[in-house]
């Protein structure tokens, strides 16, 4: 059993009703299962915020991998240029839009890359308004424009009928993930990882005994 008072130890979740304290272990393999740097953390630890340790570990020790497969939990704008700056390539998986059902999705919010704005679905533009401490630039509605809209229930519900959209300041890499993902053989490689890091996980828990942990603090972990 795992303390809760163990500062190195996170509350996670674990679907939708179960809750334990619990330690992740975030691995890098090869195509030939073969483990190749892991960084652990606390269970409550989002993914990303743990990718740059990792992958700097893998950096370290192996010069010539070329391309980075990586699941939705490391699909943010900051990784995605971590690893194209670096001259390598992203395979990431679609991540399906957090949209509340009977709302118009992001996409359909089409950004104008020379004027800087966004125009909406009924053809009404969105001007940038600033940009938040999270790298987000917000773009905001004129409300003149949504209160007379017909798509309004379908865009916001904001009390003053101002539509926000955001985009990250590094989102170009995002597109250019996206642009990687339609490429062709991507599909496929990204399939690999059921047989490759998914099988390393599933090994761990039911033949190492690594399901649980008998020590507390992330050194004896």
């Amino acid at each position: 059993k795992i303390s809760k008072t163990d500062p190195e130890c996170g509350f996670f979740h674990k679907g939708e009703h179960k809750k334990v304290f619990a330690y992740s272990s975030n691995t890098a393999c090869d195509g030939n299962n073969f483990v190749l740097a892991f960084e652990l953390a606390p269970g409550n630890a989002h993914d990303s915020t743990t990718f740059l340790k990792l992958y700097s570990n893998l950096k370290e020790k192996y010069k010539d991998f070329h391309r980075v497969v990586v699941d939705a939990g490391y699909k943010i704008p900051a990784i995605a240029k971590i690893i194209i700056d670096d001259g390598k390539i992203p395979v990431m998986p679609y991540k399906r839009p957090m949209t509340k059902i009977g709302f118009f999705k992001k996409h359909e919010y089409v950004y104008d890359e020379y004027y800087d704005c966004y125009i909406c679905p009924n053809e009404m533009v969105l001007k940038y308004s600033t940009t938040n401490r999270e790298g987000y630039k917000e773009y905001k509605s004129n409300p003149s424009d949504c209160i007379k809209c017909s798509n309004k229930s379908k865009c916001t519900e904001s009390k003053n009928s101002i539509k926000v959209v955001t985009r990250h300041v590094w989102e170009k890499y995002i597109e250019e993930v996206e642009d990687i993902r339609y490429s062709m053989g991507m599909r496929e490689i990204y399939s690999l990882r059921s047989q490759t890091i998914e099988r390393i996980f599933a090994d761990a828990k039911e033949l190492h005994g690594m399901r649980y942990t008998q020590y507390r603090g992330l050194a004896k972990v």
